[in-house]
């Protein structure tokens, strides 16, 4: 395919998958439980930190740690008591287990306590093109407070090479306004800084299309990503990920 036609290909799939269809089987169907911003913000955030491995076990997790929040997530990670907390305990998914999930709170709460909320450190933080900094920012802030070494590696740093695939796709959630009830956008900040959320299947899938190089799946390859797909799409160019994502998981492509 020349340049026009595999913009219209990827525009086509883009259109095909960028549905409220998705939501259900997906992690984002977490945050679509809730109204309120800082909700949205916290069970997206929850739901993504989770989201490796079989799609279906993901969501169903991340619905069972709302449900262990009281289905009030802002509220608790503000005004939960010590008991409270320890009922966290038994949560798993994969190597993400209770005593990770009891940092986070605690991590959120002193986001929200003393650094003006999840959106204030990316409208601080971002760049003129990117959001990659900010994830090293938040990744910084995440572990301020006291910590297990262990949780470390459940909040990626693009700073040590890291695609930061789960933040890139809450990114996504976040600021980016679809009009098709997908994606949030209840963030200001500009789409056209988002990333592609880059993993084994959208990036063999960008491979096979011509738009990534670069055989490694890392920051530079998320670099190389990133500037194929805004040359499509200058302000919106991760619309594309449903794409790739369909293209791939659906699809076989």
């Amino acid at each position: 395919m020349n340049p026009s036609e595999l913009k219209d290909f990827l525009d086509l799939k883009s259109a095909q998958y960028n549905t409220r269809d998705f939501i259900a089987l997906d992690p984002i169907s977490v945050p679509h439980r809730y109204n309120r911003k800082e909700d949205i913000e916290i069970a997206g955030f929850l739901a993504a930190s989770i989201a490796w491995g079989n799609r279906k076990i993901i969501t169903k997790n991340g619905h069972r740690m709302m449900d262990l929040l009281g289905n009030s997530p802002f509220d608790y990670v503000m005004n939960h008591s010590e008991v409270q907390l320890e009922n966290l305990d038994d949560f798993v998914h994969r190597t993400f287990n209770g005593t990770d999930f009891k940092h986070f709170i605690l991590a959120l709460k002193h986001i929200y306590a003393f650094k003006g909320g999840l959106e204030n450190i990316f409208i601080q933080h971002q760049t003129e093109s990117s959001l990659q900094d900010a994830i090293h920012q938040l990744n910084q802030i995440f572990f301020e407070i006291p910590h297990l070494p262990r949780t470390q590696k459940h909040i990626a740093d693009p700073w040590k090479g890291s695609v930061a695939k789960r933040l890139n796709m809450w990114l996504r959630w976040m600021c980016r306004k679809d009009n098709n009830g997908v994606d949030f956008g209840i963030w200001n900040i500009a789409p056209s800084k988002l990333s592609c959320p880059l993993d084994v299947h959208s990036g063999n899938v960008a491979r096979k299309l011509g738009l990534l190089n670069r055989t490694q799946n890392d920051t530079k390859a998320l670099n190389e990503l990133d500037n194929s797909l805004r040359a499509l799409d200058p302000n919106d160019p991760v619309k594309y990920d449903f794409a790739l994502f369909g293209l791939g998981i659906f699809e076989g492509f």
